[in-house]
């Protein structure tokens, strides 16, 4: 992304061969003996595999492989920490530990974790930082050559000064790659590609299994009317969500398109239609590096996982180098670079994002040799995502911006996976004006009331009470936003930002499934809409299963509010989950239309609150702030959470959802697991 002159260009190409060379040599060395002797070993052999790649592509000749030779490299890149390769790989803390000890374990994982990123440079020819990647390397080898006992600490240190060096490079880098369109590396393999010659997925440099394979097939059978209608639904519910926050999309330039390996026939329609609309695109890859990683979640378009347990096993490497010098260095590099390209920046219309859905379910192993964030650097990290986000909106004048989301199943959810993507498409196109109608019932119902009251049956032990903001004039205001097909596609859903006082409760959940994690009998109590505890059975330690919710649910904060409450409607989507048994790997965007949910985080209206906001039928949707968000103004750094997580109840575990009036009086909305309240009974045809 950084552009040089010849003359810096020749300098690096020379520093590349210099590191190179000397990496080959390494691979044949003996000086470091043992264990010790046999990582670096293997990791120059790595290195050495890589840079062959790398070379073949400068040169062209990998573009002319078969589709064979292509599958065997994209293989040989990734086999070291695929399925049960990775008990043994260098890559896995546990082995690394055992092999390595735990004065380098550790350390020594995260290096050649870290070095695996030089795959994405080698792909896209991003010399410069593939270089600085192979000098570290040499650096922490010579270290080890002459160990004098203090050879841990030196490592420690020389990792932490290399991320502090290079943080304004790699941070620029990583700017420019999100806000500016001209630097998108997919976009050429997007729309120059034949997409009926598979070989253009393995230009990426990504992962390639089964799934992309297949999905990549699947998806290039379809005729043209039928990807044109995915990609017309996509993008049409990006302009629809302009259109219904009042919002001028015509000063806007650039979207961000996001989605898996495999889509591109859609993702190159998306890119046309978003283009008749005066938007470019910005393709930016999910993070690979410590430094730019949020957790294990992907942000951006990726491939398959080789390995779950290996993205969860590395979520906090950044615990590494993470301190305050180097969160106010990189916090300041950031502000550094959306200052250069603050006329691109402020061009950005949002997100649209197309996710996949299918996956084995994971539930992970919390290993202990795995790098994990201490207090002090959990409030550190929280905090920059924190001023990070405040940037954000300046920089990217997110009150400006819209987003939508759309998901389609992949080909591992099972045989029955050409029958299950026809009945997505159903459900991402249900109708519209049906379910509007059917919702400002359940709206006007709601309006009346002070509380709603949910209850679990069965198995689920939920018992809550979700205080609703007052109305001024119920004729020209509402609680609810009445959410129909535009920026959460599929249709489906009613919600709110409930006032935080007078909200209490037990919300408990015994199986869900939240950013690809497994929660076993989730349980979390709220006072004043504040969650006060919380606790799961994931693991035989209760130390364990709190510090599993705080890192992955709550974020490392130590409380999160309820930023949002909803009924979901969507039956026809909770049927198909039913029919197909499937329920429990259906993304968050169509579970949460398949029952009540309650977001844990920043509310739905996060960092737009000021902007109003409008149902349908003219009402002002006036609940769009709490307690905790209304401190932007006041103390902005305290007001978000940069999260939100939907948790959602499932209509089979539904014994009530009811409007509790200021006089007591109760209306429910659905008893037993069905909707109960009159003019909603349409709602139950799915269940029959």
């Amino acid at each position: 992304m950084i552009e040089y002159t010849q003359e810096e260009l020749d300098e690096i190409r020379e520093r590349y061969q210099l590191a190179i060379n000397r990496i080959k040599e390494i691979e044949n060395e003996t000086v470091v003996k043992g264990a010790l002797g046999k990582y670096f070993k293997k990791v120059a052999s790595f290195l050495r595999l890589v840079d062959n790649v790398a070379k073949m592509i400068r040169e062209g000749s990998y573009q002319r492989l078969s589709l064979d030779e292509l599958q065997a490299i994209n293989h040989s890149l990734y086999n070291d920490i695929i399925d049960d390769n990775y008990i043994t790989s260098y890559a896995n803390p546990t082995y690394a530990c055992a092999r390595l000890g735990k004065r380098y374990g550790k350390l020594l994982s995260f290096l050649y974790t870290e070095l695996r990123g030089t795959i994405i440079y080698a792909y896209e020819k991003q010399i410069y930082f593939h270089t600085i990647y192979l000098e570290l390397f040499i650096q922490i080898y010579g270290l080890i050559q002459w160990d004098d006992g203090f050879a841990g600490k030196d490592i420690r240190r020389a990792i932490k000064d290399f991320m502090n060096d290079y943080c304004e490079e790699l941070v620029y880098d990583r700017t420019r790659e999100m806000t500016d369109p001209k630097y998108s590396f997919a976009r050429d393999i997007i729309m120059e590609s034949d997409f009926n010659d598979l070989r253009y997925l393995y230009m990426y440099g990504d992962y390639i299994s089964d799934s992309e394979l297949k999905t990549a097939e699947f998806i290039n059978s379809l005729p043209k009317e039928e990807i044109e209608s995915m990609a017309e639904t996509f993008t049409s519910g990006f302009r629809r969500g302009f259109e219904v926050s009042n919002l001028d999309l015509s000063i806007k330039s650039a979207v961000n398109i996001r989605y898996q390996i495999g889509f591109e026939p859609v993702i190159r329609q998306a890119i046309l239609n978003f283009k008749e609309m005066g938007l470019d695109g910005i393709i930016y890859r999910a993070a690979y590096l410590a430094i730019d990683k949020k957790q294990h979640l992907k942000i951006g378009y990726h491939g398959s996982s080789p390995n779950k347990q290996y993205d969860y096993d590395h979520r906090f490497d950044i615990g590494i180098f993470l301190d305050s010098l180097f969160v106010n260095k990189k916090l300041e590099a950031r502000r550094v670079a959306l200052e250069d390209m603050k006329n691109i920046a402020s061009q950005y219309a949002g997100p649209a994002l197309i996710e996949v859905f299918g996956e084995e379910l994971f539930s992970p192993e919390d290993k202990p040799e795995a790098i994990k964030l201490n207090k002090s650097q959990q409030k550190l990290l929280t905090k920059y995502y924190n001023d990070e986000k405040l940037l954000s909106k300046e920089y990217y004048k997110l009150d400006e911006a819209s987003f939508t989301i759309i998901s389609f199943p992949i080909p591992e959810i099972g045989e029955d996976f050409q029958a299950i993507f026809a009945e997505t498409v159903k459900v991402n196109t249900l109708d519209n004006d049906k379910y509007y109608r059917i919702q400002q019932k359940i709206i006007d119902t709601l309006d009346k009331g002070e509380y709603v009251r949910i209850v679990g049956k069965g198995k689920n032990r939920t018992n809550m009470m979700v205080k609703l903001h007052p109305l001024s004039d119920s004729n020209k205001e509402t609680n609810f936003e009445n959410c129909v097909a535009d920026v959460n596609i599929p249709v489906g859903e009613v919600f709110t930002s409930p006032k935080l006082k007078g909200s209490h409760g037990l919300l408990h959940v015994p199986l869900v499934y939240l950013n690809d994690l497994a929660y076993h009998q989730l349980e979390l109590t709220f006072t004043d809409g504040m969650i006060t505890d919380y606790s799961c059975k994931n693991y035989d330690s209760e130390e364990r299963n709190k510090s599993f919710i705080k890192e992955n649910l709550l974020y490392n904060h130590e409380t999160l509010p309820i930023g949002e409450f909803a009924i979901g409607t969507n039956t026809t989507a909770y049927m198909m989950g039913k029919k197909f048994d499937i329920a429990p790997r259906l993304p968050i965007l169509i579970a949460e239309k398949t029952g009540p949910h309650f977001a844990m985080g920043d509310t739905c209206y996060s960092m737009r609150e000021d902007l109003k906001v409008y149902n349908p039928d003219g009402k002002e949707i006036v609940a769009r702030d709490n307690e905790i968000s209304l401190l932007r103004k006041t103390n902005p750094e305290k007001a978000y959470f940069n999260c939100h997580t939907d948790i959602t109840l499932p209509y089979d575990e539904i014994g009530e959802i009811s409007v509790v009036m200021a006089d007591k009086k109760i209306i429910p909305i659905i008893k037993d697991s069905r909707f109960v309240l009159e003019g909603t009974e349409d709602l139950n045809k799915a269940f029959d």
